[in-house]
């Protein structure tokens, strides 16, 4: 059963509604125009009921199936928001704001679950109620949380949970999905050493924050190389480091931002327990203060086994089962699904975009080409999720 054919067949509307926003990139929960466009076009659609504001600019298309045996319901979920980048190729539906771009496809996320929206509101033929969902801030802002804490699913009946990503350079045409964990956990840290300042000259009469967080920044690297089970997976990654201004003045703080990334709850515990030991035990050996202040966290994200692999099934459907890897590495990169996770069974599975610039990067784009595949997947798993008796 490959693309749907009635998807097929509008394809070219799902590509304009993905030029469209992409050319009006929106940021975190500051996604009106975004949210507007999504309820406009699920209104249109015909959806039983549409509904905002949830987790404070989400929305929720409710379709009901002609079915009448079932009150089960089953989740589809896309992301809205765009990233902070400049971006840099010249296309006909470019940004038109300045330092902001849909440099991870969300565009191309929230453009499929709309074309599977249209299709599912034409035909209706499962039984059961599929709930559209469209997220914001999930770069960076929790808004797969907020929404659960927003009562999503209790208020939609919602019994499992799904989503999508797209990957650069698998090719169109292929998915690939794993059961357990699929992507990392995440947590933000800043560091603030705390010496003493004075004049290079005299170092004696100071206590260097430079040097401090030198050796805290090498000992770190420690943690992954010796304090995790070499089987296991994890990252420890300072990403910035601010400390004075003049070239002969050692200054009284240094402060550094970084990243921590495990595959289970019971490493990412492990490192943050570390990174906390390192911090104030390397800073105390120097005469210094280590402090560290924890944010921006993300749980793992962890395919449930059965509907990761009812989720692989469906995709064989679509694309032919030598197409769709059932059992891919995950990645050390994060996702707010999680949160939906964490309250329903569900799975998160990658969809090929093709030869592309990576994600986050400025020349990445979504390629429009795949959105059918993603569409008719969202389309056959309602369909094959409720199936319609008789």
């Amino acid at each position: 059963m490959p693309v749907v054919d009635r998807i097929g067949a509008f394809a070219d509307e799902i590509t304009a509604w993905r030029h469209d926003l992409h050319a009006h990139p929106e940021l975190l929960y500051d996604v009106e125009r975004t949210a507007a466009f999504v309820a406009e076009k699920l209104s249109g659609f015909g959806c039983d009921a549409v509904v905002t504001g949830i987790g404070r600019t989400g929305v929720v298309g409710v379709i009901r199936g002609r079915g009448t045996a079932s009150n089960r319901a089953i989740g589809l979920r896309a992301d809205m928001d765009a990233l902070p980048i400049q971006e840099v190729r010249d296309l006909p539906y470019r940004s038109t704001v300045p330092g902001r771009m849909h440099a991870c496809g969300h565009d191309g996320h929230t453009a499929m679950l709309l074309g599977a929206a249209r299709y599912l509101a034409e035909t209706r033929a499962f039984d059961g109620t599929a709930v559209m969902i469209f997220q914001p801030a999930e770069e960076g802002g929790g808004g797969g949380e907020a929404m659960v804490h927003d009562g999503l699913m209790e208020r939609f009946g919602i019994e499992a949970v799904y989503g999508l990503h797209n990957i650069p350079n698998l090719p169109v045409g292929r998915f690939a999905i794993r059961p357990g964990p699929i992507m990392a956990s995440t947590d933000r840290f800043t560091i603030t050493i705390r010496g003493r300042g004075g004049h290079a000259a005299l170092p004696q009469h100071a206590v260097d924050s430079v040097l401090v967080a030198s050796h805290v920044i090498v000992a770190l690297q420690s943690i992954v190389s010796r304090s995790v089970d070499p089987l296991q997976s994890a990252v420890v990654s300072v990403c910035a480091l601010e400390a004075g201004e003049a070239f002969n003045v050692l200054p009284d703080s240094v402060t550094l931002r970084g990243t921590l990334r495990a595959l289970s709850q019971e490493v990412r515990g492990t490192i943050k327990d570390r990174v906390r030991e390192v911090v104030r035990n390397v800073a105390s050996a120097f005469g210094a203060a280590g402090e560290i202040d924890f944010s921006g966290s993300y749980p793992v994200t962890e395919n449930h086994p059965a509907e990761a692999q009812f989720m692989a099934d469906v995709a064989a459907q679509v694309v032919g089962e030598a197409q769709v890897d059932r059992a891919v590495a995950p990645l050390m990169a994060a996702e707010d699904f999680s949160y939906m996770l964490a309250h329903r069974p569900g799975a998160y599975i990658f969809m090929g975009n093709g030869p592309s610039a990576g994600l986050h990067h400025p020349e990445y784009d979504f390629c429009d080409a795949a959105a059918p595949y993603g569409a008719s997947l969202w389309a056959r798993l309602i369909e094959r999720g409720l199936p319609l008796q008789g």
